[in-house]
């Protein structure tokens, strides 16, 4: 499942995890919005989490992930598996059109409305129109450069910018030290 319209960007190096999003917002083939944020400090634990797809339904699944994560007394893993199986069992939650990314400190993970909860071999994880391009970007300075995680975040969203047309370069990250 792939969301056009955004580009959103998860490194985890040196227990420093570095989440960035782009601004722009289309509507069909026209940008609505150039500055939009995409991505949220989630509010009683330590998390990072950013969507792609339409926007009302991504609101609704950064509740739910919420509510999960603090029945789970933080712990980023069940609360991903709870809200995936709740994605997929429940009959409303699944006409959700949206692909939540979530990390901490820790871990990374990719939540699809298709019951998938990854976490990936390497600490890069990328969804959206510009995912391939981001991810691709930010393994191979991941790799090869004394880069932080940050500056890994920052030089990959600038690449898929200049690559997908459904990304901007209006950049957006969020830090979490451990």
């Amino acid at each position: 499942m792939s969301y056009k319209g955004t580009t959103i960007l998860a490194v985890l190096k040196d227990n420093v995890l570095a989440v960035g999003g782009d601004g722009q917002v289309t509507l069909g083939e026209q940008i609505i919005k150039s500055k939009a944020v995409k991505i949220r400090r989630l509010s009683a634990y330590p998390v990072i989490s950013g969507f792609a797809g339409h926007t009302a339904d991504a609101f609704t699944l950064f509740e739910r992930f919420e509510a999960r994560l603090e029945s789970a007394s933080g712990n980023l893993t069940k609360a991903a598996v709870e809200l995936a199986r709740d994605w997929r069992m429940d009959k409303a939650l699944r006409q959700l059109q949206a692909m939540l990314l979530v990390g901490n400190s820790e871990k990374i993970l990719v939540l699809s409305g298709q019951g998938d909860v990854l976490e990936p071999d390497e600490p890069v994880a990328a969804i959206g129109s510009g995912a391939p391009i981001a991810r691709a970007a930010a393994k191979a300075l991941f790799r090869n450069t004394q880069m932080s995680a940050i500056e890994i975040v920052k030089a990959a969203m600038a690449i898929a910018a200049e690559q997908c047309i459904y990304t901007n370069n209006e950049i957006v990250v969020e830090v979490l030290e451990k």
